[in-house]
């Protein structure tokens, strides 16, 4: 809401949105997100804020041990610490 943006504006917060009709601005975290509601949230519903935090972790932790096809059947995690040695040695 306006309202909002404009308490954001207030504390000189730099504001990152996508336009309306924009999901492919930042695809692979809303692809991410995708995967969070529909393979955990929408299954699991939590009784409380505190179920649903712990339940996400865990989901979270099983999707970065898993492989996936969009990384050539590679680890999320795997493929950044190969990424992360690139950039050291790089530096």
């Amino acid at each position: 809401s306006k309202n909002w943006v404009n308490c954001l504006k207030g504390y000189e917060i730099r504001i990152s949105m996508d336009g309306k009709g924009r999901a492919t601005d930042n695809i692979y975290v809303e692809r991410f997100f995708r995967s969070i509601k529909y393979d955990y949230i929408y299954l699991n519903p939590a009784e409380t804020g505190l179920d649903l935090y712990l339940g996400i972790k865990n989901f979270i932790e099983e999707y970065n041990q898993r492989k996936h096809q969009g990384i050539r059947n590679k680890k999320p995690k795997d493929l950044y610490k190969f990424e992360r040695i690139i950039q050291l040695k790089s530096a």
